[in-house]
């Protein structure tokens, strides 16, 4: 692993991990403290912190990203999914953060700013592009990871300038580098959860199977519909129901259930819910991503109820087509299909054993891993490049495809081997004509930076270069099979 100048005193006392979150949902922050906590394992981390963002930002604008959000889930789901959909496409906004969003960032910039941070990982994606222009324009010297919370990758998350990106699964670096991105900049490591218990209890074969009925971290009137249809299902049972801090509605369920005898378990909040997951054998909830993870590292199938249009549905889709989740469209027939699942022989081991296989429990250690053991130049897409980026996803085409000056390269670092540059081939042109040495290979030089190239092409020097007054670097056109 290399180093720059400045990062090499701080180092030599260990990192300063700065964990950079958006408490929109309970998701964005868990993987926070998820990874938080995986740094106590790492000897060479010497302090980490967690920041969430709008907790700095002013209280009309958390109110609006956060309350709104999920006011607009309940009002008016189909402008969430049609949201969700058109901001799908990567790169589709380029440029600086708007001026409200860079007022209300202040704060965060404050904070990063006397934390003196080695290592920045961001758990949202509004941070993240924080942190991107923030790189790119010199304000930080640290090295960045954006880690995505939900199993499908969403454009939001893209970024002009990162060291490091994880993802949830495979698919999701398949299509960041059918895109052009490097695959050495991506890894596929799981959405970081909380870390399973050492000595998890064992489920029981010998017991009727048990539920675990989630209300969410808030608590949803959801839940009391799903209550009321487990009591009309055949199939032998217990179930116990999580109604979170929603003090109601646990009153509610528990006079609902007041007449069952001992079949029924309500809960409020509960530290206890890792160990509630490795005893129960069907979870029936949302597929939140932090939510899917924890049972999945658990082996622990899902029944889907209410997903949030947008991540929480396509989250739902991977699970099913792994095997590990059925879904309920409708609120009428959960008793039903839970029914369905508990009585044919067999089935209810299938999903365990097909969660299991998805299952992710060291995803935090994994990513954790990945920006401090990695590249410390970071990698940057340009202006031109993102353009292209966006065009190859809108035509749906792999950009290998692409041909002509406007077809993607990458500028690799000659000693390490760390793609550092994505660029449209046509701004090879301004480089090779300073740069160029005998060969094929490139030294990028700092004397140059200040000299009258296009804006794109002085930005991409003061970044790929940071401490080092030359970097060596050879042009690599891209494969014609991205994903391999």
């Amino acid at each position: 692993m290399s180093t720059t100048p400045g990062q090499v005193a701080a180092i030599a006392d260990g990192e300063r991990v700065l964990v950079l979150s958006a408490g929109v949902g309970a998701g964005h922050n868990s993987a926070a403290a998820a990874l938080q906590a995986a740094c106590a394992a790492r000897e060479d981390v010497a302090e980490v912190q967690v920041l969430d963002v709008l907790q700095v930002s002013s209280a009309l604008y958390r109110d609006l990203l956060g309350k709104g959000y999920f006011v607009l889930v309940e009002g008016v789901p189909w402008l969430v999914e049609w949201g969700y959909d058109i901001s799908d496409q990567p790169f589709r906004r380029r440029g600086p953060l708007d001026s409200w969003t860079r007022a209300n960032s202040l704060p965060a910039v404050s904070a990063i700013k006397r934390f003196r941070p080695t290592v920045i990982i961001c758990t949202h994606f509004l941070p993240a592009q924080l942190v991107a222009s923030l790189l790119l324009r010199g304000v930080i010297d640290a090295r960045t990871q954006v880690v995505t919370t939900d199993y499908d990758f969403q454009g939001l998350w893209l970024t002009s300038a990162f060291h490091s990106m994880v993802v949830a699964r495979a698919e999701g670096r398949a299509q960041l580098t059918s895109l052009g991105l490097p695959p050495d900049r991506i890894a596929a490591t799981g959405i970081p959860i909380a870390a399973q218990p050492a000595d998890p209890p064992a489920r029981s074969g010998g017991r009727p199977p048990m539920l675990l009925i989630s209300a969410g971290a808030a608590g949803g009137d959801y839940a009391l519909a799903v209550v009321r249809q487990t009591m009309h299902m055949r199939a032998p049972f217990t179930a116990t129901i999580v109604c979170g801090r929603n003090v109601v509605l646990q009153r509610r369920i528990e006079q609902l259930v007041a007449s069952a005898g001992d079949r029924y378990r309500v809960l409020g909040f509960t530290a206890e819910m890792q160990q509630l997951l490795h005893r129960a054998d069907l979870f029936v909830g949302k597929p939140g991503g932090l939510s899917a993870s924890e049972c999945m590292a658990a082996g622990l199938p899902m029944v889907l109820v209410n997903p949030i249009p947008g991540q929480e549905v396509r989250n739902g889709d991977y699970l099913m087509e792994q095997g590990a989740a059925v879904r309920c469209n409708t609120i009428a027939t959960i008793g039903w299909k839970i029914d369905e699942v508990l009585r044919e022989p067999g089935r209810l081991q299938r999903m365990q054993a097909a969660a299991a296989r998805v299952g992710r429990p060291d995803a935090a250690a994994d990513a954790l891993g990945r920006v401090l053991d990695g590249p410390a130049r970071p990698m940057i897409v340009t202006r031109a490049a993102q353009r292209t980026i966006l065009d190859a996803s809108e035509r749906r085409i792999v950009a290998s495809d692409l041909t002509g000056p406007a077809s993607l390269v990458r500028l690799v670092e000659t000693g390490t081997g760390s793609t550092v540059a994505v660029l449209r081939a046509e701004q090879l042109d301004d480089l090779r004509e300073r740069h160029a040495e005998p060969g094929e290979e490139l030294v990028l030089r700092r004397t140059q930076a200040s000299l009258p190239f296009g804006w794109e092409v002085r930005r991409l020097l003061r970044g790929v270069l940071r401490g080092d007054d030359a970097l060596p670097v050879r042009v690599e056109r891209l494969p014609d099979t991205p994903w391999a």
